[in-house]
């Protein structure tokens, strides 16, 4: 009896081990890992912001500047060209610098700003003539000068000409002095100098108009890049306007500029260091007669005439045209179209082709 019993319940163990070896279980879960992600892209530099470009326009040069200066008078200032009065200060800051012949071969300069807003010591400061008062009068310009010539000073008069002078002026001849080391290394006569920032004191007084009156319009057009595209080769350009003066303008491709050299070396602001330098360069030719034995000129800057543009190292002929002492000059082409300068600085020469000469290549 007890060895059925034993048989039975090994009999049931049996069964029961058999029945676990069958059952299928499930694999033990693999441990939970962190979530893969993707490796981070590298950081890209931030855009660097946009240049904070001027709204306006700068009439003398068609480069953006501040809206307040738009509308201004430009200051016109004489500047001495002789050499013994090298290095002359603050002519490379010039929106359009004017050089014309006056007595005994010799030019003098005549330099435009649409403001003297920053600019420092500007000088020397020589007489006026005639003819460059003319032309500060077609840009509505305040005349800076020092002295002049009989015939200036009645035109000065007569024309009404708002301008301040460092040798019969008034109040206004206190924006000038002599600098010291001027007067010992150049002379008296190289001497006399100013600074934008004296010229606005006196013009912040209130005695001279500082804007243009309502429907002034200077009508020079520009574009970005005005060189001819139909120009001769001009990368090299001499201006000889006597025995005493010639200028060269050479052409930088790097800057698009012509960098200006006379008296056979480069022609540097003594103030800045930078050697001046023009995006548009125009000889204007018209004539010019001797007045007294002192060997004064008389040169027309009203009328017509021919003359060359350079720009961007190519040289085009172009018309010249002003109609009066109050408007500027209109420059067109061959076929009649109205000339774009370059947007930058213009250097305009104005000479007699019959005593003076212009080579380029």
């Amino acid at each position: 009896m007890k060895k059925r019993t034993l048989a039975l319940i090994l009999a049931v163990w049996l069964l029961l081990a058999l029945a676990g070896c069958g059952k299928k279980t499930d694999p033990d879960p693999e441990p939970e890992t962190a979530e893969k992600t993707d490796p981070l892209p590298p950081l890209e530099p931030e855009p660097e912001p946009e240049p904070d470009v001027p709204e306006g326009i700068n009439p003398l040069t068609g480069l953006p500047m501040e809206p307040e200066y738009e509308n201004l008078r430009p200051i016109a200032i004489m500047l001495n060209n002789l050499k013994a009065a090298q290095p002359q200060l603050g002519i490379s800051r010039a929106d359009i610098i004017y050089e014309v012949p006056v007595e005994g071969g010799i030019t003098r300069m005549l330099c435009l700003y649409q403001t003297v807003e920053g600019v420092d010591i500007l000088g020397s400061v020589r007489s006026a003539r005639p003819y460059f008062v003319e032309l500060a009068l077609g840009h509505d310009a305040v005349y800076v000068h020092a002295g002049g010539s009989q015939e200036a000073y009645s035109n000065l008069r007569s024309w009404k000409v708002d301008h301040m002078d460092g040798v019969r002026g008034g109040e206004d001849a206190k924006i000038f002095w002599r600098d010291p080391d001027r007067r010992k290394n150049n002379g008296y006569e190289h001497s006399l100098i100013t600074s934008g920032e004296k010229i606005l004191d006196y013009l912040s007084k209130g005695k001279l108009r500082t804007e243009h009156e309502s429907g002034w319009n200077y009508l020079q057009a520009f574009k970005e890049d005005g060189t001819p595209a139909a120009g001769e080769m001009a990368e090299h350009v001499k201006v000889r306007f006597s025995g005493y003066k010639t200028g060269t303008f050479d052409y930088d491709a790097a800057t698009g500029k012509y960098l200006v050299g006379q008296y056979g070396k480069e022609h540097v602001d003594g103030d800045t260091g930078d050697q001046v330098s023009a995006t548009n360069v125009l000889v204007l030719k018209t004539s010019t007669a001797v007045l007294d034995d002192v060997g004064r000129l008389r040169v027309q800057t009203t009328g017509e005439g021919e003359g060359l543009f350079f720009c961007g190292g190519k040289a085009i002929p172009i018309q010249w045209s002003r109609k009066d002492r109050d408007s500027a000059f209109a420059y067109t082409l061959e076929d009649g179209s109205s000339l774009a300068l370059g947007q930058g600085n213009s250097y305009v020469c104005i000479l007699s082709p019959k005593t003076s000469t212009v080579e380029y290549e």
